[in-house]
C-alpha cells in the first residue's frame, strides 16, 4: 500500500505543554510538534522560533501573557525552516536576530522551502493564510552575538554546521539552559533534507561541552535534566551517525537510491521507527545522505514538484 505523502495524513491535534525551566525560561511543546522557547530579560521577552502561522502564534503568545506582561521584543530564528518562522508577524517584535547562514538560506531557497513545506505538513499551516511572507532578519551574525536584556546575559551562537548550515543555538549560561533548534530531537526523527551529515556530530559535541543542564529540543519534550539532556543529544547523534553510515555503506556498493533508502529503512526502523516523524523524514533524509555520500557536498534545494517527485520514486 503506497504511503501518504509526507505528514498529509497526520491530522490529529497534540497535546500542548508550557513548561518552566527557570523563573526567566519556558519551552513550548506539543507531543512532537515543532517546539518554542521562551526567555524573559528584567524589561523584555524574547521568543526562540515562532511557529508556522501568525495564528498559530497566537496561542504561544497567550501562554506568555499567563507569566508576564513584558513586551514581547525579540524573535530568533534556530534556522530557516517556513514551520518554524513563518509566525514571526504576530509578535510584533523590535528586532529578528539570524546567524549569515540563515539568512543566506533565505535568499537562495526561502519562496522554494515555504511551499515545499505547505504541502508536506498541512495540519501545522493552520490558517496558512494568515502569513504575510518571508520572515527576515533585522540582525544578523557570523558565529556569536550577547545580548543583555537588563541583568540576564543571553548568548546566541552559531557552533557548526548539522541540522542546516545556518544553526542557531540561545544559551543562558547562567541558568544553564540551551535551546537547540532542530540540532537536537529528542523523540522525534530529525530531519536532515538540508544536513550537513559528516559535521553534524561535532556540532553536537559542541553544544554538550556547553554542559547544559536543560535543553529545549526542536521537537520533543523539553528536557530538564542532565540525564535527559544527555539522552537527546546521543539520540540524536546515534540516528545522524547510523543512517549516514547505512546509506553511505550502500553507495559505495553501487546501490540505487531506492534500493539504498529499502535497505536504510530496514535497518533503522528497529530503533527508531517509534520516533515521531519517521515514515515522514525517512525518504527526504536518505536522499540527502546519498547525495552527500556521492556528488552533492551540499544540500540541493527542495521544492515541492522535487518533494513529489521524490516520494513517488522512493515510495510509489
Amino acid at each position: 500500500m503506497e504511503k501518504k505523502f509526507a505528514s498529509q495524513a497526520d491530522l490529529e491535534q497534540k497535546k500542548i505543554s508550557f513548561t518552566r525551566l527557570a523563573d526567566c525560561a519556558y519551552a513550548y511543546t506539543a507531543e512532537g510538534d515543532p517546539n518554542t522557547g521562551v526567555v524573559i530579560g528584567d524589561d523584555a521577552v524574547m521568543v526562540i522560533d515562532t511557529q508556522a502561522t501568525p495564528v498559530m502564534a497566537q496561542d504561544v503568545i497567550r501562554r506568555i501573557r499567563s507569566v508576564t506582561d513584558k513586551p514581547i521584543k525579540y524573535v530568533v530564528m534556530s534556522h530557516y525552516h517556513a514551520v518554524r518562522v513563518l509566525g514571526a508577524s504576530a509578535y510584533g517584535v523590535e528586532q529578528i536576530i539570524a546567524s549569515q547562514g540563515t539568512r543566506d538560506l533565505i535568499v537562495e531557497r526561502g519562496e522554494a522551502d515555504m511551499r515545499s513545506e505547505i504541502e508536506r505538513f498541512p495540519r501545522l499551516f493552520r490558517a496558512v493564510e494568515s502569513i504575510p511572507g518571508l520572515t527576515w532578519p533585522s540582525i544578523v551574525f557570523k558565529d556569536e552575538m550577547t545580548l543583555w536584556m537588563g541583568t540576564l546575559e543571553v548568548r546566541i551562537l552559531h557552533l557548526g554546521r548539522g541540522h542546516t548550515k545556518g544553526d542557531t543555538v540561545v544559551w543562558l549560561p547562567r541558568e544553564k539552559v540551551l535551546f537547540s533548534g532542530d540540532l537536537v530531537e529528542y523523540g522525534a526523527t530529525p530531519y536532515t533534507g538540508d544536513a550537513y551529515l559528516r559535521e553534524w556530530p561535532s556540532t553536537l559535541d559542541r553544544l554538550r561541552a556547553l554542559e547544559p543542564g536543560k535543553l529545549v529540543p526542536g521537537r520533543g519534550d523539553a528536557l530538564v535534566t542532565p540525564e535527559q539532556v544527555e539522552a537527546g543529544l546521543q539520540g540524536t547523534k546515534s540516528f545522524i551517525t547510523e543512517m549516514f553510515a547505512a546509506v553511505r555503506d550502500g553507495a559505495d556498493a553501487g546501490g540505487s537510491l531506492r534500493e539504498v533508502y529499502r535497505s536504510t529503512y530496514r535497518k533503522l526502523r528497529p530503533d527508531f521507527g517509534h520516533w515521531v516523524i519517521f515514515d515522514h523524514c525517512m525518504p527526504f533524509d536518505v536522499s540527502r545522505a546519498y547525495d552527500e555520500a556521492t556528488q552533492y557536498p551540499d544540500p540541493r534545494i527542495w521544492t515541492a514538484q522535487r518533494d513529489r517527485e521524490m516520494w513517488q520514486a522512493l515510495e510509489g
